[in-house]
């Protein structure tokens, strides 16, 4: 469980990175990506920052190009937010969305075979 101060820095954190991103990144591979969302350790020294894209490709190498801008990243964070120490960024891919689909893909067959839903109240 994070505390309500950790949880308002890394919203905070969110709005910047994607701010800098959107804005001071400037190289071309980073393609279409969105931050998800970032949660800080409870001493604050470490970010993780959830990433997803619409297509797997993007996703790869935006990744590897966040990666590669950590540092340049930290120090554009460091200018924005008033922390002692500025965590440390680590990048994940956003599984969530994909999760979801493959649910819904298999509440669908359930649905459609008659395993779940009105067929069954009907039977």
């Amino acid at each position: 469980m994070t505390s309500p101060r950790a949880r308002r820095v890394a919203d905070q954190i969110q709005i910047e990175l994607s701010d800098i991103i959107g804005r001071r990144l400037k190289d071309p591979r980073r393609g279409f990506i969105t931050l998800t969302g970032v949660d800080l350790t409870p001493d604050l020294k470490v970010a993780k920052v959830y990433v997803s894209a619409l297509e797997p490709d993007d996703l790869e190498r935006g990744l590897s190009t966040l990666k590669r801008a950590k540092g340049f990243l930290r120090y554009h964070l460091g200018q924005r937010i008033r922390l002692r120490h500025v965590p440390e960024l680590r990048f994940f891919a956003d599984q969530s969305v994909e999760q979801g689909q493959r649910i819904e893909e298999l509440l669908r067959e359930l649905h459609e075979r008659g395993e779940l839903g009105e067929e069954e109240s009907e039977a």
